[in-house]
């Protein structure tokens, strides 16, 4: 499977995943930063949120990969109460550009006095390998998981899948009718994460109205 995914260009990967090859090493340089850099907790994120097991060591992109496990957003998203991570992945960069729209405009509204700001997102590309994956696209897009605005029954779905042990979801994309989109409960099937092209998104003060593609070559 091939996935899309855009992460705002203020982030930059985590080395410490994408320098070691294995479990191993990464528990040997991880104690050995933790002595000399007192940011490395904050980079990392929380382990206790991941099993070692789960992280695919020695991947292209790996600190991609397992970011949205360890730095989990306390206020949730679609199909996470906020407690667990999900990492979505769109069936195309012009449905991930449709799905952070959305999700910014909705965002910066809410900031007073903002009249106007520019975001950079990084495209990325990702390869997943063969994975057990619920099938929510057969449930209709009339379905209470896909409310526009509300996330009630899409997260009792997200808890009851990530309680079973279930690794991914595949469901419509409410925000790009007709495309498909995915959420991975764990990280363990990604084969390689590849930087793609950067987006510019500019906030006029009252959305997001111009969305350009941009080098930072």
């Amino acid at each position: 499977m091939t996935g899309f995914r855009l992460v705002n260009s203020k982030f930059p990967p985590i080395h410490l995943f994408d320098d070691v090859a294995d479990e191993s090493e990464f528990e040997q340089l991880y104690q050995l930063q933790a002595m000399t850099n007192p940011r490395i907790q904050t980079e990392v994120g929380n382990l206790n949120l991941i099993r070692r097991s789960d992280i695919p060591f020695g991947i292209t992109g790996c600190s991609y990969a397992i970011s949205p496990f360890t730095h989990v957003n306390p206020e949730g998203s679609r199909f996470s109460d906020g407690q667990f991570g999900v990492l979505y992945l769109a069936d195309s960069m012009a449905t991930s550009i449709a799905e952070v729209s959305y999700h910014q405009g909705r965002y910066w509204a809410g900031v007073h006095g903002l009249d106007y700001d520019r975001l950079v997102f990084r495209g990325l590309k990702f390869r997943v390998g063969q994975m057990e994956c619920h099938d929510a696209t057969t449930l209709p897009e009339t379905d209470p998981i896909y409310a526009p605005e509300s996330y009630a029954a899409s997260r009792v779905l997200g808890q009851a899948l990530y309680k079973s042990g279930a690794e991914s979801l595949q469901y419509h994309s409410v925000r790009r009718p007709g495309a498909t989109c995915w959420g991975l409960f764990t990280p363990r099937h990604i084969t390689s994460v590849i930087q793609s092209t950067h987006f510019e998104f500019i906030w006029d003060g009252q959305a997001i109205s111009a969305i350009h593609r941009v080098s930072l070559v």
